[in-house]
């Protein structure tokens, strides 16, 4: 089937959903997505952050579906034409999602684990505003532990449902899920149940936000100053295929590796992520591949340049006969001394003295 995403024609299989489809493209025609992982089944439809315009049905109903439609649980029709970021629709009702998403989400950034490779901050920085328009008091809830490992910070919470579907689809007994109902709706466990699934550990990696936490990890490092890189060992449970924040040789958190689209790869054992804390248990395969964009990639990759595109052409609208070194053409440096090559700033005694003001 064919379908146009913000004038980007691209065949997919039948029963893609838009959402899939825009990932296959890639880049900013992508819509963000919240609640919805590719692995976890029913998953989707909960936060409306990837909300599209459709304005082409399909070639046997052209007409444009009359509101706004869910990508990720909205599959292709053959000649389907959807807006995304060509839209004024969309990006003003992701606007009003980020709005409501906020309304009682703190703002504790500063003191959150999840800071730094949050995907509710990336989310609230491209389509949020500067301000808020809620004068209420926001919901509160008091920490809970819900297992030797693992904090829930309930007000922090977005209701994503990711780690209800995680624990459902993935271990043997679910032990929490949702509460009530309305904007009385909270994540527990049943009457203070801990969770000690072999797997459960995964439910802090799908959580968006940082409501799910690393009881191991908490409080002690920013994820900017530690480097991640791959690394695997031999583990009966699971893949044991890893990723290893480190700082120095000291290992300080050990989650599972993700794709460009936050998700994880492979599921991995509470033995792999809470018990191997030490170098010298895992086989280390290299610097993990970050966005540049990432502060997590901030003054840890080198070697890592991503070369610019000649624009000179496009920005004076015409080839260029003859480009010259303007230091040789203005005669103020001294003809001996090259000023991008000396080492700390330059003095008087690098330029032409007897060259007049």
């Amino acid at each position: 089937m064919k379908i146009t995403i913000d004038n980007i024609t691209i065949d997919v299989a039948p029963g893609t959903t838009i959402l899939n489809a825009a990932r296959m493209i890639g880049g900013d025609v992508t819509p963000p997505a919240m609640c919805y992982y590719s692995k976890l089944q029913d998953s989707g439809g909960k936060c409306r952050t990837c909300l599209v315009e459709v304005s082409k049905g399909s070639e046997k109903d052209p007409r444009p579906m009359p509101k706004l439609v869910a990508s990720c649980r909205t599959t292709v029709m053959d000649g389907m034409e959807v807006k995304n970021i060509t839209s004024e629709k969309v990006l003003d009702a992701r606007r009003g999602v980020v709005e409501f998403l906020l309304m009682n989400h703190p703002l504790d950034c500063p003191v959150c684990d999840q800071a730094g490779e949050c995907d509710l901050q990336d989310l609230s920085y491209e389509h949020g505003t500067e301000k808020t328009r809620y004068e209420f008091d926001r919901r509160t809830f008091e920490k809970e532990d819900i297992g030797p490992y693992i904090q829930l910070h309930m007000t922090r919470c977005i209701l994503c449902f990711r780690c209800v579907y995680t624990a459902d689809q993935l271990t043997n007994k679910r032990q929490h899920g949702i509460l009530d109902r309305g904007e009385h709706s909270e994540i527990s466990t049943y009457l203070s149940k801990s969770l000690d699934n072999e797997f459960i550990g995964n439910v802090i990696d799908v959580c968006p936000v940082g409501a799910l936490t690393d009881k191991t990890f908490r409080f002690k490092n920013r994820v900017w100053f530690t480097k991640a890189v791959d690394a695997h060992r031999d583990c009966p449970t699971c893949s044991g295929k890893v990723r290893l924040w480190m700082r120095g040789e000291e290992v300080f958190r050990v989650t599972a590796r993700k794709d460009q689209w936050g998700e994880v790869e492979e599921w991995i054992c509470n033995d792999c992520r809470f018990h191997k804390k030490e170098t010298k248990d895992w086989v280390i395969e290299g610097p993990t591949k970050i966005r540049r964009s990432s502060v997590m990639s901030q003054n840890h990759y080198i070697n890592e340049v991503v070369p610019q595109p000649e624009l000179i052409n496009d920005v004076i609208g015409k080839n260029p006969k003859l480009l010259f070194d303007i230091h040789s053409e203005s005669d103020v440096n001294r003809p001996d001394v090259d000023l991008s090559k000396i080492e700390g700033p330059a003095h008087s005694n690098d330029f032409n003295k007897n060259k007049p003001e």
